[in-house]
């Protein structure tokens, strides 16, 4: 074109980078186009039209600057809604101020926003756990759940799509909460917010943290009778403090176990729960 002899085949390609776990989706129909979850993947999306032909095809000896030309067809055109699902190994939820924040900051170099009342943290928030033998892993701190979450209740279920690709669930629970029927209320509700989110969130392995131990001689529940609770389900439990450090480095050592040591899942403890609720 334009007296030049451009052709758009000679142009350079329109790349768009985008962070590692973006979905793509036709925004129309609703179609997955791409799951971008390996480092440099590219996925062509738009593919270019077909140039026609100039009027310098059609010049002759006698005719050398014919005024017609062949038109080219139009390259795609389509309306795209991208997609963000963080790539963690370990996915931290419980409900507002269970102390999800300051357990990431706790074991990694993230330093979250932490505040005393309920909502403080208004995105997921990344960090890496580093092991003495320059072993990594990614724990992602999604923020709290309420009850109702999965139906679009407060701000956790925007950030529910986060935990699908963790491999590891960290419930943490707050030792200082008083329930008013069952002594795992908090954590069977949120047991029944993911399952209505997802189903298959509640098969992934799973953990639970019995957080704010440095508080409960003076209130809240007995440690014992949670973690027998928690037995009785089949779920492993770990009591710490996320504040004072309490637990951790035996909460790290379980993780490195659990991901380094080619250990089994173990079996859903669906129906054990569901008994329970």
């Amino acid at each position: 074109g334009r007296g030049k002899n451009q052709t758009g085949k000679n142009g350079t390609d329109v790349l768009i980078e985008v962070p590692l776990g973006t979905i793509i989706y036709d925004r129309d129909t609703g179609e997955m186009l791409a799951d971008l979850i390996q480092d440099n993947q590219e996925i062509l999306l738009l593919q270019g039209g077909k140039g026609g032909k100039g009027n310098q095809h059609f010049a002759t000896s006698t005719n050398r600057a014919p005024r017609i030309a062949q038109p080219g067809l139009p390259g795609l055109q389509k309306r795209l809604k991208l997609s963000l699902k963080y790539l963690a190994d370990i996915g931290l939820i419980g409900f507002p101020n269970a102390g999800k924040s300051t357990l990431l900051s706790g074991l990694t170099m993230a330093r979250p926003r932490i505040d005393s009342y309920p909502f403080t943290t208004l995105f997921p928030n990344l960090g890496v756990i580093a092991f003495d033998d320059e072993k990594v892993l990614t724990m992602a701190d999604i923020p709290g759940l309420i009850e109702g979450a999965g139906q679009g209740r407060g701000l956790g279920h925007r950030f529910l799509k986060h935990i699908e690709r963790t491999k590891l669930l960290l419930h943490v629970i707050d030792i200082t909460y008083i329930p008013t029927h069952d002594i795992l209320e908090d954590l069977l509700t949120l047991r029944m917010e993911m399952e209505e989110y997802n189903p298959s969130l509640i098969q992934k392995d799973q953990m639970v943290l019995i957080n704010k131990i440095d508080l409960y001689s003076s209130r809240g529940r007995d440690v014992g009778s949670i973690k027998k609770a928690l037995d009785q389900l089949g779920l492993e439990s770990l009591p710490i403090s996320a504040l004072t450090g309490e637990g951790l480095e035996g909460l790290k050592q379980a993780l490195a176990r659990k991901f380094f040591n080619g250990q089994k899942e173990p079996e859903s403890i669906k129906e054990k729960i569901a008994e329970t609720c």
